[in-house]
């Protein structure tokens, strides 16, 4: 099961957990340089577009991936731990659980049937509440009134709640483009849409839940 984590000398990418918005979308990455029993260690991460390095502290929750075989990301959340002085300062960060690395295939998103309370913003005037039909990492589908104007490739700022296994409630936000509007024979629309911008750590989450549901199906 082993081979499931990152290995020394492969990238990490990652993105930092913070309420500060702008903050979360910036991604660094750094080259793991060693990976023990309890932590996997890291040199100081680089801001890629201002190749900047970035300053942790102790506590830092950080959303991480890693490539694998195939081109398969291996998503996880961890928290620094420790600093080591080596020839260069190092940074520890927590190992994760196995249980708790996602795996995705590049371009190919699970997804999965779930009706999910969403949040649809169109514009300043036009505000509703939906409920999605099918989710999964590359975008989702709702259900809403048939009145409400949606056109196609409109960009919609949204929100799900996503619960988990755990007992948490996540609030996923996401901007998206819609991609198909269908009528439904209640009289309600399908609307179909992908996602336009998504921090990688939200995208996470919405794989998680996928992968949860998807195990909750197979156990029927």
């Amino acid at each position: 099961m082993r081979k499931l984590l990152p290995k020394v000398n492969q990238i990490l990418h990652m993105q930092m957990n913070s309420i500060d918005e702008e903050e979360s979308k910036i991604e660094y990455k750094s080259r793991i340089a060693d990976v023990t029993e309890n932590a996997i260690i890291i040199e100081i991460p680089l801001n890629e577009k201002t190749g900047r390095l970035k300053k942790l502290y102790q506590g830092d929750e950080i959303s991480a991936h890693f490539l694998g075989q195939g081109g398969v990301k291996h998503y996880f959340t961890t928290e620094v731990v420790a600093f080591t002085e080596d020839v260069i300062r190092l940074i520890e960060l927590r190992l994760p659980e196995l249980s708790a690395i996602t795996q995705i295939q590049r371009r190919n998103f699970l997804r999965v049937l779930a009706e999910l309370e969403i949040a649809v913003k169109l514009n300043d005037q036009i505000q509703f509440i939906g409920l999605t039909d099918d989710v999964g990492g590359g975008g989702i589908s709702f259900i809403c009134d048939g009145h409400i104007p949606i056109g196609l490739n409109a960009i919609i700022s949204c929100w799900v709640l996503a619960p988990f296994k755990n007992g948490t409630i996540e609030h996923i936000p996401f901007t998206g483009e819609v991609v198909r509007v269908k009528a439904t024979e209640t009289g309600k629309q399908l609307v179909m849409i992908r996602f336009a911008d998504i921090a990688d750590r939200e995208r996470q989450k919405l794989i998680r839940f996928c992968f949860e549901r998807q195990m909750d199906f197979r156990k029927r």
